[in-house]
């Protein structure tokens, strides 16, 4: 028989046995507390996590060939969105129902902004008064779990080059049951041959209820374009970016002189004889200019309530209420609204407060932002002088008067 121990002693198996349970409940804390992590990360807002790979890398007025695809975390493809709406979509799984809609730039464009917005202080995803925190989009878990389908586009920007097709682009990708392919994919005036299933293949993955959308501004003042849209789905909606034609001429000869410095004057090309105010209609930037002539053609193929013309001027002074009217069209909620821009002095143009997928904000990039040439205005007169009839009939086609000729 053992002597006992010291009176008050504890027996010695006890502490291991203690110990061990310690551990154990350490272990389980730490994996419960890192489930609740990751589950953060794919129903909240985790910095680290990265978007689908379902937009296309590019951009610009004349992009041509599209490029790879991008991650959609990146700049352009993350979307505003309420907390808790947020929390609740990205973890449907179930498809929603789709709606069905109804039947119915100034060229001051430029890089990210320099200046800070009001109500954007403090940290990434703050809520200063009138910020709009920039998150994850409805349907990115689902996208991340290979959900979703490549579609047709529903709704095509097709034109005008430098009317602010980019700027309208770019707003419209802030509204969550909107997806779009980065790049112009020129489907329509330079790749038809290629084939519908090629064209699908370049779109970005979608969910029901999402609309699938591209730009391509020269389609507006191609030929062939409108025959081929329309046999690809005679609903299309078809959304034209326009502007006072003269001006947008004038920025058009700019993004030309960028590229190419020896090219001749303004007044050279615009006139094949100056003294008589002969205009040159076979010279680009003033043909695309002819709104009334192109829209003939567009409107042999699709009704006039399937055509929204978004006025570039408006699109700088009053962006939210011009994307009101955009949303309205394609039969989207209301989202976008004037907590999203903020306009910038410095620029002179409106920028989205926050990019997608990023805190600080967004204004589009330096291409868009080129000093205009100094064009004497005898020029200016003559060019309105001869674009006022074409103007005045497109407004009669129309039903608006974009106040061109005042």
């Amino acid at each position: 028989m053992a002597p006992p121990g010291p009176a008050g002693a504890h027996p010695t198996s006890a502490e291991p046995l203690s110990r061990s349970v310690f551990r154990k409940f350490l272990l389980t804390l730490c994996s419960l507390l890192t489930s609740l992590y990751v589950f953060y990360c794919l129903a909240e807002r985790c910095q680290t996590l990265s978007g689908p790979v379902v937009g296309r890398s590019g951009s610009g007025e004349e992009a041509g060939t599209p490029g790879r695809g991008v991650l959609a975390g990146g700049p352009g493809e993350l979307a505003a969105w309420p907390t808790a709406a947020r929390r609740k979509r990205l973890l449907q799984v179930r498809p929603r129902p789709r709606r069905r809609p109804p039947s119915q730039r100034d060229d001051r464009e430029e890089a990210a902004g320099e200046e800070e917005p009001p109500g954007l202080a403090g940290s990434l995803g703050g809520s200063g008064a009138g910020s709009s925190v920039a998150e994850t989009p409805p349907g990115t878990l689902a996208l991340l779990l290979d959900e979703g389908s490549k579609q047709l586009p529903q709704a095509i920007i097709i034109g005008v080059k430098k009317g602010g097709t980019r700027a309208l682009l770019e707003f419209l990708r802030v509204h969550p049951d909107v997806r779009a392919v980065g790049a112009e994919p020129h489907f329509f005036d330079r790749s038809y041959d290629k084939g519908l299933a090629w064209y699908r293949d370049l779109m970005p993955r979608t969910l029901d209820g999402q609309i699938t959308m591209e730009k391509t501004p020269s389609y507006f003042v191609t030929r062939e374009a409108p025959a081929r849209i329309s046999a690809m789905s005679k609903d299309t909606r078809l959304l034209v970016v326009v502007r006072d034609p003269v001006t947008r001429a004038v920025s058009d000869y700019t993004q030309t002189l960028s590229k190419r410095p020896d090219i001749p004057s303004f007044e050279s090309l615009a006139f094949r004889n100056r003294s008589a105010g002969l205009v040159d209609r076979s010279w680009s930037a003033i043909q695309i200019g002819l709104y009334a002539e192109h829209l003939e053609r567009w409107l042999r193929h699709f009704p006039a309530r399937q055509m929204l013309f978004v006025s570039g001027e408006r699109l700088v002074r009053d962006p939210a209420g011009e994307l009101g009217r955009v949303q309205d069209f394609l039969g989207l909620k209301r989202i976008i609204s004037d907590k999203h821009f903020y306009f910038n002095q410095t620029k002179g143009f409106p920028c989205l407060k926050k990019a997608e997928g990023s805190g600080r904000p967004h204004c589009l990039g330096k291409t868009k932002g080129r000093p205009h040439p100094e064009i004497d205005a005898q020029v200016l007169r003559q060019l309105r002088d001869f674009y006022r009839p074409f103007n005045r009939r497109f407004y009669q086609m129309t039903g608006h008067d974009f106040g061109w000729d005042g």
